[in-house]
């Protein structure tokens, strides 16, 4: 696999973990996400991932009315860049271990069309699709995507004309994704993003991210990431195996040692590395065509 000479980045700004009380740089309002993508963008980000979150207390949010305030703030800049926004949440299930059919809090489970609300209304160049049921961490947390939830979602994202980001976080989601292209309900050019080190996927190991590129479709666009201190060495591990990339505070809040990083912080880093490997930063019109998006309205 050829190393990839034209490189997207990907700034995940804020995500849905709990993460705000330990940094200052996670964005929360509306207001911080969208000076956080504009900021990102400056820094080389081609294309940003945003969750939502309730301003007041922090917890992720589904709210359509939020998601549409951080793209209004963000195009009233004038910034160009490439909107990619979850449609993960509402898969989160917590189980009492010694009552397995009980609920606990943190729990918000909805259908596979019940997460999309937000993509009918914004219609965004990208939105991801979690492509299978997980044990998500330690304890008894898990995500739940099933085979007819993804097919729902996937037949309405086709139908809306957005670009799914294909979420991938172990071999049997991938093997799964590349059904849903065989049944028709995906279209070409097909966008994964393979994430690795999220207990208990896929680990975030130069061998297994091999294998699952091994195991992708002919002609798909891909990214990887991974969690911590792996954030930086995985943008030149996906490189290397001729993908693109992905950093930002979803996932990292650290660019050493004891210091907490902003979001333009970590696009900066991953610009740094993508030149050192005498790649060069796609802009977002680039990202356009190679990810076969509308072009910018």
């Amino acid at each position: 696999m050829p190393v990839n000479q034209d490189v997207i980045i990907t700034c995940a700004l804020t995500g849905a973990g709990d993460t705000v009380g330990r940094s200052p740089h996670v964005p929360v309002t509306p207001e911080q996400i969208a000076a956080s993508a504009v900021e990102a963008a400056g820094a080389g980000a081609a294309v940003v991932h945003i969750h939502v979150r309730e301003p007041e207390t922090g917890a992720p949010s589904r709210d359509p009315r939020l998601y549409r305030e951080v793209l209004e703030r963000i195009r009233e800049t004038g910034t160009d860049v490439v909107i990619n926004l979850t449609a993960g949440m509402g898969g989160d299930l917590v189980i009492d271990p010694e009552a397995p059919l009980r609920q606990l809090p943190g729990t918000d489970l909805v259908s596979g069309l019940d997460r999309l609300p937000h993509v009918e209304e914004l219609l965004p160049d990208i939105c991801t699709l979690d492509c299978g049921s997980l044990n998500f961490g330690d304890g008894s947390n898990l995500y739940v995507s099933t085979p007819d939830m993804l097919r729902t979602g996937a037949k309405r994202i086709q139908e809306l004309g957005v670009r799914p980001e294909l979420e991938i976080f172990d071999t049997g989601q991938l093997w799964f994704a590349k059904q849903l292209l065989t049944e028709g309900l995906l279209d070409d050019p097909t966008v994964f993003q393979l994430c690795m080190g999220i207990p208990w996927g896929a680990p975030a190991d130069p061998g297994v991210l091999q294998s699952m590129v091994n195991m992708l479709p002919r002609g798909a666009q891909w990214a990887s990431f991974a969690l911590g201190r792996m954030q930086m060495p995985w943008v030149a591990q996906s490189i290397l195996l001729g993908g693109h990339v992905r950093v930002g505070l979803e996932d990292n809040l650290y660019l050493g040692k004891g210091v907490k990083a902003t979001n333009g912080q970590l696009v900066e880093r991953a610009v740094r590395i993508t030149e050192s490997l005498g790649s060069r930063v796609a802009t977002p019109d680039e990202a356009r065509e190679k990810l076969g998006l509308r072009p910018r309205a």
